[in-house]
């Protein structure tokens, strides 16, 4: 039977009639599909139909898209893990947990809210300044051996965006993943038992707002964290290494632990704390000290205890004579290799400081006059905070804190006026408010407290 339909043979595509030809057998054939899809299918399954036809359709990219893939692990051979795989992988669920369809959610160790992640059964659309770009991920689950390193997004976007993608877009998810690492981060708390740190979860409470100390004392301690955190180019233009150092001083009770607490938290960094007692020899400072992280506080507590550090008298002593030789009191050997002042001073301030960045390092003391002033210079000690007996201005932030009270109580002079006049540290004033949760009978308590102990100041 001869075929009625019009024959391609012979066709010259470039000519206008043969393009109409195909144009109108096309055309009839898809209103002869459409009909019988119509008048033939269930609407349910009509539906899913379309819903195919157009996801086939929408993935045929046109010839100016080009894409980006970013594979879980960067050069097989090596496995290293590709940091920004990991960023897509955080950051696409948050843009669009409210309309994707396809989720993984689940609930991780130490953390309080939800998480989700993509499946891979869903494109992803994401807008970033205007431009639209489509995520898709390929989790392996098509290949008869998964393999969850062989996972992949591709990351697809028109051409002309190019330089969008690779300087402003890229940066800004790597941005906006580090910035969700610092804030989930779990800080630690570490203790030096040469030869190693032993580690344990640091949940100390404290925190800024929590802090008994005077406003503008604490606003300019946060303005000094932050310029050193954005800094990080100047220190490296001026030829310095990235770390500052504190000295906190005062007498027991003003804060000093609680301080350094709301440091770490604000700045999201692990703690090692070093007790100058336990080091036996420069070696193992030098050890102990090589052996932090990066972006963490190294705390040198009372350092006035360690006899090395001490302020001593001028004592004739040959300049040539290393530290590391001298018989101390005890008639110690002199070839046994010690612990020194010097040693110190090479750890925080010499060439051993130079071994990693984005380190703090803060000493405390409750007698600052006998600390050796070659301790105390800048770059050793850069910013001196006094913590003082508590003052008006901060035993409001305590009030706050405790009872809640926001504005003015009638008490507040009173006791204001014996702070002026009398020395009280944070923790005695605190120790009493925390006795009641009732403002007024606490604070007439504090004020009970407060006058009594003024009064037998004043009689000794």
């Amino acid at each position: 039977m001869k075929s009625t339909l019009p024959s391609l043979t012979g066709f010259r595509f470039g000519s206008a009639s043969s393009w109409f030809e195909i144009y109108a057998a096309f055309s009839t054939f898809m209103m002869l599909l459409r009909t019988a899809i119509n008048d033939l299918l269930p609407e349910n399954v009509r539906t899913f139909i379309m819903a195919k036809l157009e996801a086939f359709f929408s993935r045929i990219q046109p010839s100016n898209m080009v894409s980006l893939t970013i594979n879980k692990s960067w050069e097989d051979m090596y496995g290293y893990n590709n940091e920004l795989y990991k960023a897509a992988y955080s950051y696409l669920p948050v843009r669009v947990t409210g309309t994707y369809k396809s989720l993984k959610v689940g609930k991780v160790d130490d953390q309080k809210d939800l998480v989700f992640a993509v499946d891979g059964k869903e494109e992803v659309v994401d807008e970033f300044e205007g431009v639209k770009f489509k995520w898709m991920l390929d989790d392996g689950s098509g290949e008869e051996n998964k393999d969850s390193n062989k996972r992949e997004f591709k990351l697809s976007f028109d051409e002309k965006h190019r330089e969008i993608v690779v300087k402003k877009y890229i940066p800004y998810l790597l941005e906006t993943y580090e910035k969700k690492q610092k804030e989930l981060k779990t800080l630690h708390l570490n203790f030096w038992e040469s030869p190693y740190w032993t580690q344990s979860d640091f949940t100390h409470p404290a925190t800024f707002d929590s802090l008994g100390l005077d406003p503008e004392l604490k606003k300019s301690i946060i303005d000094d964290l932050e310029r050193f955190l954005k800094r990080k180019e100047m220190y490296k233009k001026v030829g310095k290494p990235w770390k500052r150092g504190y000295l906190l001083y005062g007498p027991p009770g003003t804060g000093k632990s609680s301080l350094i607490a709301a440091m770490a938290k604000y700045l999201k960094f692990d703690v090692y704390n070093l007790d100058l007692n336990s080091v036996f020899s420069n070696s193992d400072l030098m050890l102990s000290m090589r052996s932090t992280s990066r972006r963490s506080i190294i705390v040198l507590e009372d350092i006035d205890c360690n006899k090395e550090v001490t302020s001593r008298p001028n004592e004739s002593k040959d300049p040539n004579e290393d530290d590391a030789q001298v018989v101390d009191a005890k008639g110690d050997d002199p070839k046994v290799e010690k612990f020194t002042l010097s040693g110190l001073l090479n750890c925080v301030d010499g060439l051993w400081s130079s071994h990693g960045e984005e380190r703090i390092t803060i000493f405390t003391t409750n007698h600052v006059e006998n600390i050796d002033p070659a301790l105390l210079r800048p770059g050793r000690m850069d910013m001196h905070i006094n913590l003082s007996f508590l003052k008006p201005k901060a035993f409001r932030v305590l009030a706050s804190n405790y009872l809640n009270i926001q504005d003015h109580h009638p008490l507040f002079q009173q006791i204001e006026d014996l702070l002026d006049k009398t020395d009280f540290t944070p923790a005695e004033v605190a120790e009493q408010l925390i006795r009641n949760e009732d403002p007024d009978i606490a604070l007439e308590q504090l004020l009970k407290f407060l006058t009594e102990k003024s009064q037998a100041k004043k009689d000794n």
